[in-house]
């Protein structure tokens, strides 16, 4: 997506929150277009949700500020409640009233008054709920429930959706269908911050941030990431070798000079070696399996960033 000079959607300049001598979130600076799918990624216990708090107005920064839509999340934290959406990897709506309930529930706490039920009609044919008006919310199944819980949060019509590991545990249809609304939502204009787990869903943003130990690593898009320096360095590259139902020989490749890190995906061995390492005898030392050029995916990235900013911890 094109970037513009226009006022972000979502801004945060150096954001920081401590608790007592423990630094969540330090110096966190990132901005968010209008319309942009963007993902925030980072391994649990990173800070994802503290910057997120702040953002929202539910947390008072120890240091730097966020907005959204132009209004101050400190100064003005009811009115940015008031003007985003928020859905959870959790199922948080009430399981023992029905879709039609909890959706007239939550319109009711939004105060649409007599908004409520164009807003209530066009949320269900959106998501495709009519079907499931009467039953109970606790007796849907994974993928509806999320569908029930997404269009709760829209309700109000937010022109921010934050979106915390929205596929969390639902199958990859269900998933699927979620990511095809979430583009739909996106196209008319709906700024969306998401985090997931998923590298396939990372795939799909405009552009991720990544976030660990409390410091933003990367920041870019997906192609940005992967031809960054420190994932694929000058004196380094990635090799791939097909196992056609070998065994792959992963105790010989950790123990090899050159060999910096290796995995598997399905079939395929994935490694990055050093430039002096020949991929002819890798091969031949591996068993007899033929290495090509290869390319990091979005996993290498935050495995390889999280090593080297793990190093870096303990080295210092």
């Amino acid at each position: 997506m094109a970037r513009t000079a226009e006022e972000p959607a979502i801004q945060a300049e150096a954001l920081t929150m401590r608790f007592g001598n423990f630094t969540a979130v330090q110096d966190v600076s990132f901005d968010v277009a209008k319309g942009e799918i963007f993902g925030f990624l980072g391994p649990n216990g990173s800070g994802k949700s503290t910057v997120i708090r702040m953002l929202c107005g539910l947390l008072r920064p120890s240091g730097g500020h966020g907005s959204i839509l132009g209004r101050d999340s400190t100064r003005e934290a009811e009115a940015v409640k008031r003007s985003i959406g928020y859905m959870s990897q959790k199922f948080s709506l009430y399981p023992d009233l029905t879709v039609h309930e909890n959706l007239s529930f939550y319109g009711r706490i939004y105060g649409l008054g007599p908004k409520l039920q164009p807003r209530m009609d066009a949320v269900v044919e959106q998501l495709h709920l009519a079907p499931y008006l009467r039953r109970s919310a606790g007796a849907l199944s994974g993928g509806w429930k999320q569908r029930l819980a997404l269009a709760c949060a829209l309700l109000h019509e937010p022109r921010v959706m934050f979106l915390d590991e929205p596929t969390a545990g639902i199958d990859p249809v269900a998933r699927r269908e979620l990511w095809d609304f979430l583009y739909e939502l996106a196209g008319r204009g709906v700024t969306l911050f998401v985090t997931t787990h998923y590298m396939d869903e990372a795939e799909r943003c405009n552009r991720l941030g990544y976030i660990y130990l409390s410091r933003l690593l990367l920041l870019g898009n997906p192609d940005e990431l992967k031809g960054d320096p420190r994932v694929t360095p000058s004196a380094a590259r990635w090799l791939e070798a097909g196992l056609d139902g070998s065994e792959a020989p992963m105790e010989r490749l950790s123990a090899m000079p050159g060999v910096e890190d290796a995995t598997i995906f399905g079939n395929t061995l994935h490694l990055l070696a050093d430039n002096s390492v020949d991929a002819a005898e890798l091969g031949r030392l591996c068993g007899g399996l033929d290495f090509r050029e290869g390319a990091p995916t979005l996993e290498d990235v935050f495995v390889r960033l999280t090593r080297l900013a793990e190093r870096e911890q303990r080295t210092s």
